[in-house]
């Protein structure tokens, strides 16, 4: 046995070989059976697929980079808890592909951050952060306000969607467009940020 360790140790192809066995194996076992647990692929009661204006704002949210700085996943923590809400469940995330749990946080962690401000708290937050946070440095997005809100792709998102398990309807896919007419960026990023978290809210 000592002979075969060593022999291991000294032929590096094996031994890069064996490790990623042992790498593929572990992750298997860890990941394959959560597959098939309602607690992570059911969504958790009170929880709907973001609408069209919403799932605007998610792409919106993620193509300015703020999963950059925010996580959308509070561990299980007291001071987490404490400072954030309820803890993040797998159930609150079947409808996020991709999800935005994240591990960097040089802003605070948002997945309960809906409904905690007002709208006009956003949008002027949005527009200049330190006008209502004075130590922020995050950056302001004052150009969100001025852009529309851009219905050309919005129905091809939701039919993509609804091929990987969102239940969108027809209808929900057909009214899309008409309901981005009028809405700027700043409009749909609020309205995203608003509904984060609250399906557990709804729970409680």
């Amino acid at each position: 046995m000592a002979n075969a360790h060593e022999r291991v140790e000294k032929n590096i192809g094996l031994l890069i070989i064996l490790t990623l066995l042992v790498a593929m194996v572990g992750g298997l076992v860890q990941i394959v059976p959560l597959y098939f647990m309602p607690s992570t692929t059911q969504a958790v009661t009170g929880l709907e697929p973001y609408d069209a204006l919403r799932l605007t704002g998610r792409d919106i949210y993620i193509r300015e980079g703020c999963h950059v700085c925010h996580s959308q996943m509070i561990r299980p923590f007291r001071a987490e808890t404490e400072r954030y809400g309820h803890y993040s469940v797998a159930g609150e995330f079947v409808y996020d592909r991709p999800f935005q749990w994240g591990s960097k946080r040089t802003g605070p962690d948002l997945h309960r951050v809906g409904g905690r401000y007002s709208d006009a708290w956003h949008r002027v937050h949005l527009m200049n952060p330190r006008d209502v946070v004075p130590e922020s440095i995050m950056p302001g997005y004052p150009w969100l306000e001025e852009t529309p809100a851009d219905p050309s792709d919005i129905q091809a998102k939701m039919r993509a969607l609804r091929m990987l398990g969102t239940p969108y309807t027809d209808e929900h896919i057909e009214n899309a467009p008409q309901a981005l007419q009028g809405k700027t960026e700043m409009d749909a990023i609020i309205a995203y940020m608003q509904d984060l978290g609250t399906a557990i809210k709804t729970r409680r």
